[in-house]
């Protein structure tokens, strides 16, 4: 039995959240022309656009999964905190009004410094006293309510989004249309990521985490500092979470509750992608972003999400370890 499939029964019941959930890029006027290749591409562009929005979110959240064998159902909440925190510096009333780009890197660095937080202040307390996996999951459940209700306390119910690039109209390209922010937010994302490839695969703590990840026992007989490489991938994803927030802000709208929307198309792209690997999310999360936005060429854009996790079906019984995952059975 493969380890994806421990996870679909846990999440089931955060599927009826999504079909609520608006469309993406309803608020902007992107000309789809009239032919069904030209909507077919643009189905493609914003899906693309979509995807990498994802999987910035998922690495992150895919990378303390792979080294602590934990699944963090708070991740969205660190999605959440990294847009209102933005927000609060940005755009907020009671903020100091900065600019949207300074305001991000603030966020972020909160991000990095909250995922680190809660490693030295919940999960290595937890882990050196014996807790069990279920246990800690739990846990994960339980900080997620936590956090989700302190920014609904501090920021609202009231969705709001940034001051700079909030309106704009959209860029003719042929038979597609784009926005400048939605170019730069898409153009900014796959720089991104092809930047934590280039740190998994090019530097001294790349190879440290890659090696946690596949033994974490061997890596610490080696000479790796485990709980350095820990605390490094709880900021990093931290940091991951908060950017995937505010670029996910700015394409729809600030909630309370967007990191919880968006967590369920996390973790289908984690799965689909492999558990464990960074690529595979990144490789799922594009899938998954993808097949969201064509699916809504001949069905309601309210069953779009709904499609995209028929594909994590399907391609889970024809290969359960995912697109990239290994072959691994449990019991």
């Amino acid at each position: 039995m493969a380890r994806s499939h421990i996870l679909l029964p846990a999440l089931a019941p955060a599927l009826v959240v999504l079909f609520a959930s608006p469309a993406w890029g309803q608020g902007d006027e992107v000309p789809h022309g009239r032919g069904f290749g030209a909507r077919l591409l643009q189905a493609l562009i914003d899906g693309i656009q979509f995807g990498v929005i994802i999987a910035i979110t998922a690495v992150g959240l895919s990378l303390v999964f792979g080294t602590v064998h934990l699944i963090n159902f708070a991740h969205g909440e660190f999605v959440t905190i990294g847009a209102t925190f933005a927000f609060f510096l940005n755009a907020s009333p009671a903020g100091p009004g900065w600019h949207l780009v300074p305001a991000a890197i603030a966020a972020v660095l909160f991000g990095a410094l909250l995922g680190g937080a809660v490693d030295r202040v919940i999960w290595r307390p937890l882990h050196a006293r014996g807790t069990g996996l279920i246990n800690l999951f739990i846990v994960t459940i339980g900080l997620s309510l936590l956090l989700r209700h302190i920014v609904l306390v501090l920021y609202g119910t009231r969705p709001a989004s940034f001051v700079q690039y909030d309106i704009q109209e959209a860029i003719d390209l042929g038979p597609v249309g784009i926005t400048p922010r939605d170019l730069t937010v898409t153009l900014l994302s796959v720089l991104v990521l092809f930047g934590v490839a280039a740190l998994l695969q090019r530097t001294r703590i790349g190879t440290a985490v890659r090696a946690v990840s596949v033994n974490r026992d061997l890596a610490e007989a080696s000479g790796i500092d485990v709980q350095r490489v820990v605390l490094f991938v709880w900021m990093f994803g931290g940091a991951l979470a908060a950017l995937g927030g505010i670029f996910f802000g700015l394409e729809e709208i600030i909630t309370w509750d967007m990191g919880f929307k968006l967590l369920l198309l996390m973790f289908a792209g984690i799965i689909l992608g492999g558990l464990g690997s960074a690529y595979g999310a990144m490789v799922g999360s594009l899938v998954i972003g993808i097949v969201a936005q064509v699916s809504s060429l001949w069905f309601p854009v309210d069953l779009q999400y709904a499609w995209a996790l028929l594909v994590l079906i399907v391609v889970l019984l024809v290969r359960p370890q995912g697109i990239l995952g290994r072959p691994e059975r449990v019991g």
